[in-house]
């Protein structure tokens, strides 16, 4: 287990160091996870090297929102504050991805030939 876990916090230290390296607006860990996914596919035996620390990861998974939890009881009055500004955004934001991803969606089934009704 700690071999694995090992693994998977160099590769967050690795997305960590070049995320700021570079100046990118991506957070380290979202490159380190990047990463991670590219070496799986080119060394497929490190998927069964990490998969035991993965699993007990995700089997916590409900744990790691806590902070964030914490973090919104925390900044409960400017939440308040700003409730129906953060609603509309919300329910704009949504609307708009999905919108986006049905579009990108049919474009793309019509790029490759196949017809997205059936």
């Amino acid at each position: 287990m700690v071999p694995a876990l090992s693994i998977i916090l160099i590769f967050q230290l690795v997305g960590e160091v070049i995320s700021r390296a570079l100046h990118l607006p991506l957070p380290g860990p979202v490159l380190g996870m990047v990463g991670l996914v590219v070496a799986l596919q080119v060394i497929p035996p490190l998927g069964a090297i990490i998969r035991p620390a993965a699993q007990g990861l995700l089997a916590n998974l409900a744990l790691l929102f806590v902070p964030a939890g914490v973090g919104v009881v925390a900044h409960l009055p400017t939440i308040a504050a700003h409730g129906l500004a953060l609603a509309v955004s919300l329910v704009v934001s949504t609307l708009l991805a999905i919108t986006v991803g049905a579009l990108t969606f049919t474009w793309v089934a019509r790029l490759v030939g196949s017809n997205p009704d059936d």
